[in-house]
């Protein structure tokens, strides 16, 4: 995988500001990254002006480059399921959408709330994945306003998610049928951007209750890594809750109280 240069700086620039030769750079720009230190890394992080999430992404690249477990064949995974305990903190959260997903960005747990929400990821042929909803299901275009932001940030979490674990035959895959059947994936995917999901606001365009306006927070789940919480919330009085609330209504009304326990049953998820 390249590393990309800052714009404007050619590789002998950024060469002398890590303080390397520009052969060595270049090894490393080209993706080479056996036997790198983390001395040598943490100054093409400075050069390059790497945010955290690039140069997490890098040093993820590096320990891929010099495990020696991948050459190790990977024991075949387990079937995902949610532990009760976070379930339960899933449905303990009435206010707002809530899910867990991984960086396949497969849906694995979510709330009543956030099943309503999301319900076009869940009826239509991604397999409860939002990366296949945002690019293979033209609805996507009508429920995110900002498409063209929200697929960026889909797929650098992907490419981080690429880095962090080189070995997911799944996310393999994933990346193949998405490069296969989307030209605006497959332009993305080249650019070699990075992203972790920490928090912000996003807007949104349900078909049932209209424009949604929403807060988002993403958690890490440390006992299970490379998962992640997120919950979506309202500010207190505005039209998003209000419609929100009207979200929730309609939602109690045909809910399947199953539902929301597997949303992605068949997805397999190493631990």
């Amino acid at each position: 995988m390249d590393i990309d240069r800052v714009p404007g700086l050619r590789r002998e620039e950024v060469a002398m500001l890590a303080g390397l030769s520009v052969d060595y750079y270049a090894k490393i720009e080209k993706g080479n990254l056996a036997g790198v230190s983390e001395s040598v890394l943490e100054a093409i992080v400075r050069a390059l002006q790497l945010d955290d999430a690039e140069r997490e992404h890098l040093f993820d690249l590096s320990r891929a480059a010099n495990r020696s477990a991948l050459l190790v064949p990977r024991r075949k995974p387990k079937p995902w399921t949610a532990r009760p305990g976070l379930q339960l903190a899933l449905d303990a959260i009435t206010a707002g959408p809530a899910f867990v997903r991984n960086g396949r960005m497969d849906v694995l747990a979510v709330n009543a709330l956030g099943r309503a929400f999301y319900d076009w990821v869940f009826d239509g042929p991604g397999r409860s994945n939002l990366a296949r909803f945002n690019f293979l299901d033209e609805r996507s275009r009508e429920f995110y306003p900002g498409w063209e932001a929200a697929a960026d940030v889909c797929v650098a979490i992907l490419r981080t998610e690429a880095g962090r674990d080189p070995r997911d035959k799944r996310l393999h895959d994933l990346i193949g049928e998405l490069s296969t059947n989307s030209d605006e994936f497959r332009t993305r995917w080249g650019a070699h951007n990075v992203r972790r999901h920490g928090s912000g606001t996003k807007k949104f365009h349900h078909h049932a209750v209209g424009d949604l306006t929403l807060t988002y927070e993403g958690l890490e789940l440390t006992a299970e890594p490379g998962l992640s919480f997120l919950i979506y919330t309202a500010d207190p009085g505005s039209p998003t809750e209000e419609r929100l609330r009207l979200l929730a209504s309609l939602a109690a009304t045909i809910q399947n109280p199953e539902a929301t326990k597997h949303p992605a049953s068949s997805i397999e998820e190493q631990l």
